[in-house]
């Protein structure tokens, strides 16, 4: 079936270079991760605030939770009046343009440096959609008799490194705006005068380390441990979009969010140590938070519990859905969006570069026959 749609899409959109294919689907799957994610955060807006109290030293002591909820509905100063909207006070402009960019740059970065380092280390990209659903027993055992020490090396460079990049570029773009909802937007640009720092450091945020290790670990998740293992590992008579759907949960709960939570728990109170002191706002200094965090309150400082369940429910609505949605809602539009894009390149920019003195021109059949033999032998053909 999946074999079926891949060549009706070839076939439509056979006049499309390579490149242009290539970005087609890079700019669909990652406008697509933006609007998803920047829908759900929002509307998840009151269990991101509960997660970020239960992450800092605002709460101690027993009854976390309800401290934390307590702080998140409360308008105002303590005994204000309590307000389902308080929440969404804090969420400015930023914050919603902030959302867009972290979902659709990060599944930007992953998918360009997915490919990048595949096609020049010689192996395989990551799985993705009808990929996941195949079966890999027979597919694979041939390859798997040839693997050697270099190849695994290459692997495991790239899915470290894919998701590395990722998860700082998704930083760069949305831990400002994370720290402004945290803060307040007044409080934080009181800060942000106090601190006086430059460009690059105010463009990234306080407590940037901590948030780009924690998006590392959640990217990993989503777009590496869970296409793989549900692909290799997952029963072939089993799988569906319903079983990717809780599998991806299940991944994203169990094993990135119990990781994760000691990098948010990080976060928020570095975060803290920076709005503490005799100044409006101080540096961070990470080996300060953590002896701090260990004095007071011990290990239940970066994990307990609360804190876990309090961080599942404010990510795994988005980030553990994603590859759900990544691998099974997304490529419904592919078909569409490649003959949409086909139709403007052979209208609008194909006799352009045919009037702008041949700087267009069709591939010779020699070239096509030698370009099929090198997909055909290529490793890294999808």
């Amino acid at each position: 079936m999946s074999n079926t749609k891949e060549h009706n899409m070839a076939t439509q959109n056979d006049e499309l270079p390579e490149s242009v294919h290539s970005a087609s689907m890079i700019a669909y799957r990652s406008a697509g991760l933006g609007l998803y994610g920047a829908v759900i955060r929002y509307l998840g807006m009151p269990l991101e605030k509960i997660a970020l109290y239960m992450n800092s030293s605002q709460v101690s002591g027993d009854n976390q939770l309800r401290q934390a909820i307590r702080l998140t509905f409360q308008n105002g100063k303590m005994g204000g009046r309590s307000s389902f909207l308080t929440p969404y006070k804090v969420v400015g402009p930023a914050s919603g343009i902030a959302w867009f960019l972290q979902y659709s740059v990060m599944g930007m970065i992953f998918q360009v440096v997915d490919k990048a380092m595949s096609r020049t280390m010689g192996i395989a990209p990551m799985p993705y959609g009808p990929q996941l659903m195949e079966e890999v027993k027979n597919e694979e055992a041939s390859q798997e008799e040839s693997v050697d020490l270099l190849i695994t090396l290459k692997s495991c460079s790239k899915i470290i490194l894919a998701p590395a990049i990722a998860g700082m570029v998704e930083s760069a773009v949305a831990n400002r705006a994370e720290v402004q909802r945290y803060y307040g937007i007044q409080k934080f640009s009181q800060m942000e005068a106090a601190l006086n720092w430059n460009p690059i450091s105010r463009l990234c945020g306080p407590a940037f380390l901590a948030n780009s290790s924690r998006n590392f670990i959640m990217s990993s998740t989503s777009f590496v441990i869970t296409p793989i293992l549900y692909r290799k590992y997952y029963p072939q008579q089993e799988k569906s979009q319903a079983s990717l759907f809780w599998f991806g949960l299940g991944v994203n709960i169990f094993v990135g969010n119990a990781v994760a939570i000691t990098q948010q728990a990080l976060w928020g109170r570095a975060l803290d140590y920076a709005a503490s002191g005799d100044s409006i706002a101080r540096n961070i200094h990470y080996k300060s938070v953590i002896q701090q965090g260990f004095a007071k309150d011990g290990r239940r400082a970066f994990f307990t519990v609360p804190k876990w369940a309090s961080r599942v429910l404010m990510n795994a609505p988005v980030q553990g859905t994603l590859p759900w949605f990544y691998n099974e809602v997304l490529p419904l539009g592919e078909e569409t969006v490649l003959c949409t894009v086909n139709k403007v390149y052979s209208g609008v920019v194909k006799p352009s570069l045919k009037k702008g003195g041949g700087s267009y021109s069709a591939p010779s059949v020699a070239n096509a026959a030698d370009l099929n033999a090198k997909i055909a032998t290529s490793p890294t053909s999808e």
